[in-house]
């Protein structure tokens, strides 16, 4: 398959959007009420918020067929070289193809000082939950998280570079 991985730019928001939504609705169906996830994604992929995320991070997209189909945001690194995975999603039909490994790989190649990649993902998330075992992240710790009125079983996993 072929696909590049790129910075993302204020003209990518939509599709990204677009992306986030049909990845989180596929990978939350029947684990996380359509209504919070709405609410969820409303507020975190709103324009104004993807603007801001543009500002103080490093977000990447994977490009296949003139179409965004993936996106990773980064937090900095900060001074002891621990960074934030926020997001790493795909539209179900690319999963599989090796693009979020590339998402993955070209964030830590862009933020070389990275000592240790923290990631938060959903205990029930079956999906995302192998592919940061794959990639040799390991849980630290679980705990309950509530989003929008609605609990979640939280895996804190962390990749030591």
């Amino acid at each position: 398959m072929n696909y590049m991985i790129r910075t993302m730019t204020v003209d990518d928001i939509s599709q990204v959007q677009h992306v986030a939504k049909t990845s989180w609705n596929s990978t939350y169906d029947g684990l996380i009420p359509k209504a919070v996830q709405d609410d969820f994604l409303k507020r975190a992929y709103s324009d104004e918020r993807m603007k801001q995320r543009l500002e103080n991070s490093l977000l990447l997209v994977a490009e296949a067929g003139g179409e965004i189909v993936g996106f990773a945001n980064f937090s900095p690194v900060n001074k002891d070289g621990i960074a934030e995975l926020g997001a790493i999603y795909l539209l179900p039909a690319y999963q599989g193809n090796g693009i979020g490994t590339a998402l993955l790989d070209k964030g830590l190649e862009q933020q070389p000082r990275t000592k240790e990649l923290f990631i938060s993902v959903e205990k029930d998330n079956k999906i995302g939950k192998q592919f940061y075992d794959a990639k040799g992240f390991k849980v630290i710790s679980e705990f309950e998280e509530n989003v929008a009125g609605h609990v979640l079983q939280t895996v804190r996993m962390v990749l030591r570079i």
